[in-house]
Order: structure tokens, then C-alpha cells, then sequence
């Protein structure tokens, strides 16, 4: 596949936060996507800083959270010393930062980030926790930039099938202008509408956006799903972007208040903890 155009600067973060590093698969997939598109790399491997916050707990206590500190220092430093020697081995070049930073300041820092780079790729989390989804949240939401999220065993970049998810919303157009890079040069490109869990009378056909595509030199092709029996429309695509053997889907991110947050939609949240292929998100 040929290098994917107008893509100059990635940034893959990843955080550790008290477990044993494990191998990311974000990191493989952003050292091979760069090499294809002769990008410049920059790998943020952040610590999270754990702190005492009331003066009565014990020497002990707060000597522990030091030595806790200084392990979760050593794990992100180890993490960005190999993705350097990674680097070198693809021709790519690569930047490396090492932050060690509190919880609301990692989220912060990684979505002023973002905003520096063409697009961001983390790593799914198959278990999901707080951090985890403010991460991605802090991308979609507050960066303006596209973002790859890439499952286990996704550890090297593909682009010859390409799967979009498409709803008719202005959520889902701007996606697809974003994703026309790789769009471009795919072999195959197929527009998914899902059907029967949703009113999409007063949204945008896909046989109504493919000529679009076309126009860019996308090969297109356009299908139209009922939602499988015992599934949801986020299920009825996984199944076929499975099916299909699709290297990347792409989908659009709305959001919506519960509870005085902002949380992504039903149909990305539930891509987002189980996608057979890496989900490029934009909102």
C-alpha cells in the first residue's frame, strides 16, 4: 500500500498505571504507519503520579507511594527506550517523552497534544476503567484531530479494506473526510448503513454520499444491514467488519450528557471495548 498522503506527525500515548508494562499494540501499529506514510513519531509514555494528601498518614505510607512512583517511572522510561530502538529499525523518526504527571494533568497534557499532531492512536483497553475512556474522550472532544484505537493482535498497520460506519450524520461525514487519506489508497471501501434500530429517514442515504467518494477516487461500494437478530447495530457491524476481514472502521463520535458528563454515544462506546479492527474516530 502507498504511503497515505497529508499524514506528517503521529502521536501514540499510552500511561502506566500500576500494573506491569504489557506490549502495546498502538506502539507497532504507529512505528508501521509511520514508516508507510514517512512520518515523524512521537511516543508519549506517561506515568501516573500517585500522591499523600493528608498530613496524618504514616511516614510508611507516604515512603510507599515514593517507591510506587518510582517503579511507574521506570516502567513508562523502559516503554520509550524501546519504541526508540524500534524506530531505528523501521527508518523512522522518533520523539519520545516520559511525563509523570497526576490524573487530571495526563488528560490535559495528552489532549494539548493531540492538537500538535496529524492524529493519535492509543490501545484499546479490553478492561475499561476511568482513565481509560477520559483518555479517549479527551482526544475526541477536546483536540480537534482524528483517533486510531487499536484492539489486541492489531499491531501492524493495513489499509486494503476499509469498512465505514455510516448513520447519514454530520458526525459520520466529517469521519469520512478525515479517514480520506487512508480512504484514498484502499483497495476496497464499504458504506454500512445499519437498518431497523433507528429512524435515518431524515439522514443523508449512502447511495446519496458514495458519489462523493467516488469523486475523491475512493472505490466505493454501498450496503445496506438489518440489525442481526439478538444484536445492536455496534454488534451488527462488528460482525461484519469481521466477516468482511476489514483492517479499519471507521465511524463518527457524537456525544451526549448523563449526569453532568459528557460521554461518547452508545454505538462507540460499545466499538470501543470490542472491535475486531482499528477504529478511526473523529467527532
Amino acid at each position: 500500500m502507498a504511503a497515505p498522503m497529508h499524514i506528517s506527525d503521529i502521536l501514540v500515548a499510552l500511561t502506566q498505571e500500576g500494573q506491569e508494562s504489557e506490549p502495546s499494540n498502538a506502539i507497532g501499529y504507529g512505528l508501521s504507519l509511520a514508516s508507510a506514510a514517512k512520518a515523524h513519531l512521537t511516543i508519549q509514555s506517561a506515568s501516573l503520579r500517585m500522591f499523600v494528601e493528608f498530613a496524618w498518614i504514616s511516614e510508611f505510607a507516604d515512603g510507599g507511594v515514593a517507591r510506587e512512583n518510582h517503579r511507574l517511572d521506570i516502567l513508562a522510561e523502559a516503554v520509550a527506550d524501546k519504541a526508540r530502538g524500534d524506530a531505528v529499525q523501521y527508518g523512522v523518526a522518533c520523539t519520545t517523552e516520559t511525563p509523570h504527571l497526576g490524573y487530571p494533568e495526563i488528560i490535559a497534557t495528552l489532549a494539548a497534544r493531540s492538537r500538535l499532531h496529524d492524529l493519535t492512536i492509543l490501545d484499546a483497553e479490553i478492561h475499561t476503567v476511568d482513565l481509560d475512556r477520559e483518555l479517549i474522550e479527551a482526544v475526541l472532544f477536546y483536540s480537534g484531530r482524528p483517533l486510531i484505537v487499536v484492539p489486541p493482535g492489531r499491531a501492524t498497520f493495513a489499509g486494503r479494506r476499509i469498512l465505514i460506519g455510516w448513520d447519514g450524520s454530520a458526525q459520520a461525514a466529517r469521519a469520512v473526510n478525515d479517514a480520506l487519506p487512508f480512504l484514498r489508497l484502499s483497495e476496497a471501501v464499504e458504506l454500512v448503513s445499519v437498518v431497523g434500530e433507528k429512524d435515518l429517514s431524515r439522514s443523508v442515504a449512502g447511495a446519496e454520499f458514495a458519489p462523493h467518494l467516488a469523486r475523491h477516487g475512493v472505490p466505493v461500494t454501498v450496503t445496506v444491514l438489518p440489525v442481526a437478530r439478538d444484536h445492536d447495530v455496534a454488534a451488527t457491524l462488528r460482525d461484519h467488519a469481521a466477516l468482511t476481514g476489514a483492517d479499519m472502521m471507521v465511524i463518527g463520535a457524537f456525544r451526549h450528557s448523563r449526569i453532568r458528563e459528557w460521554l461518547v454515544g452508545g454505538v462507540t462506546q460499545s466499538l470501543l471495548k470490542q472491535c475486531p479492527a482499528p477504529l478511526f474516530i473523529t467527532h
